[in-house]
């Protein structure tokens, strides 16, 4: 029986196109499925090498649909016992996500460790997190992702047997494993719900201290990290990798004019995150959720670029962040060759910056747009508020808003509030305005249409 190695530094990948149809429309006539395909090869390739792994070689296949027992069929894992002889790899890769029994199958046949896309960024993530935090949310998603690959982990297990006296140590030891695993899982998620707490309590001083909090956001190696460094005094770790940081990092950000913002770096998306790894940083991606301003930086230079931008909505919509104002940078443009330029929506509100953060151009114009954009327009107008909604009330004399108040005769209070535009969207979102409260004459815009 195979008995699965410890380690694994020489691998071998394998990426399967699953046909679903061509796609015209491609740049040079080139289709547009296969533009897309040679890029998630690519990505793949570069997930390994971030990894700390050898690529020996990349075996690509085709398939009209994944086969149950193996997800390839008998002569490609042929082809892969040749190419594992000839290039002595010691681990298989594959780009897709596998079943446990499809794992378990494949190593049978090929007598080598056999992994995943998603076992391969949460490796990733293991080695890149560096903060107590971090540490606790990986090992959590590495939990939940061996749960469902417990039961066909080890050979050396003997299974149950029906009857009475046929009942084999190893079904003993399954449960024992599993037992021990979930406990770990209720350790860690108390962690980390004191950890959320403490963060909320910064959060809930930064808004009470007025201070606007902006969220760098973005696919991973869109240089995120680099134009941190950039905006501000940190020294977080940049490299051109993918997740070549993953903790979230909050700086000073000076804004022209005297103001001054809380800049977040926060974790790199990818396309097909692995709903472990959004379900474990969920709390560190409130940081995103929580943001006054979201700034959405894009590669440039990356053909690929609105197939990222597209993937980092579909995770910002996964955590609800999809209200949240946004301003595009559109970075390296030391490699795409654009200049560097403001561009701006019908109102005049800036809606995209170009900026090189490698070479400083352009930096300039994006903080003036990140303040023109956290300034905005202001809010302004009654609103009617019930005798059970003390807390927003308070809130809005603690952020100086109100105006003049009025108390009618059921209990309720009227208020005449003034405040920018982005205050109020923090409060929306705290307190669910537009959903919860009677707008009285004359209206106050929702949030995000001010």
């Amino acid at each position: 029986m195979f008995e699965r190695p410890d380690s694994g530094d020489r691998a071998l990948l394998v990426h399967v196109d699953i046909r679903q149809g061509g796609g015209a429309g491609g740049e040079g006539g080139v289709p547009r499925a296969l533009v897309q395909l040679e890029a998630d090869r690519a990505e793949f390739v570069e997930l390994a090498r971030s990894a700390g792994l050898e690529v020996s070689e990349l075996v690509t296949a085709s398939r009209l649909r994944p086969t149950a027992r193996h997800f390839i069929g008998r002569g490609k894992i042929d082809e892969l016992r040749q190419a594992l002889a000839e290039h002595a790899s010691d681990v298989v890769l594959f780009g897709q996500r596998l079943t446990p029994s499809q794992e378990r199958n494949l190593e049978r046949e090929l007598g080598v460790r056999v992994l995943d896309r998603n076992s391969l960024i949460l490796d990733i993530f293991a080695q890149r997190a560096r903060t107590f935090e971090g540490k606790l949310q990986v090992e959590l998603a590495q939990l939940s992702h061996l749960s469902t690959r417990l039961v066909r982990g080890w050979t050396h297990l003997e299974r149950q047997k029906g009857g009475i006296g046929l009942r084999g140590p190893g079904e003993t030891q399954l449960e024992t494993d599993r037992r021990l695993l979930n406990e770990r899982v209720r350790v860690l998620k108390r962690r980390l719900e004191k950890v959320r707490r403490q963060r909320e309590q910064g959060r809930s001083q930064r808004g009470k201290s007025g201070v606007p909090t902006v969220a760098l956001v973005g696919y991973t190696n869109a240089g995120k990290s680099t134009l941190f460094n950039r905006l501000t005094d940190g020294r977080v770790y940049a490299a051109d990798q993918l997740f070549a940081t993953l903790d979230p990092t909050l700086r000073r950000l000076a804004l022209p004019g005297g103001g001054t913002a809380v800049l977040a770096d926060t974790v790199g998306f990818i396309r097909d995150l692995p709903h472990e790894l959004v379900d474990a940083f969920r709390s560190t991606l409130t940081e995103t959720l929580e943001a006054d301003l979201l700034l959405h930086v894009v590669d440039d230079a990356d053909e690929e670029r609105d197939r990222r931008r597209e993937d980092v909505a579909e995770v910002l919509a996964g955590i609800g962040a999809d209200s949240v104002p946004e301003l595009v940078v559109f970075n390296k443009i030391d490699l795409s060759g654009h200049s560097a330029r403001i561009e701006r929506s019908e109102r005049d509100e800036p809606r995209a910056v170009y900026v090189s953060a490698a070479t400083a151009e352009g930096i300039d114009a994006l903080l003036e747009a990140v303040a023109d954009r956290l300034s905005g327009a202001r809010t302004s107008g009654w609103l009617r508020i019930g005798p059970e909604r003390g807390r927003l009330r308070a809130r809005l004399f603690e952020e100086r808003a109100v105006l003049e108040e009025r108390v009618e005769s059921d209990g309720s209070s009227l208020l005449h509030v003034d405040m920018d535009a982005v205050g109020f969207a923090r409060l929306d979102r705290e307190h669910r305005i537009s959903d919860d409260i009677v707008l009285d004459r004359p209206p106050i815009a929702a949030a995000g249409q001010v």
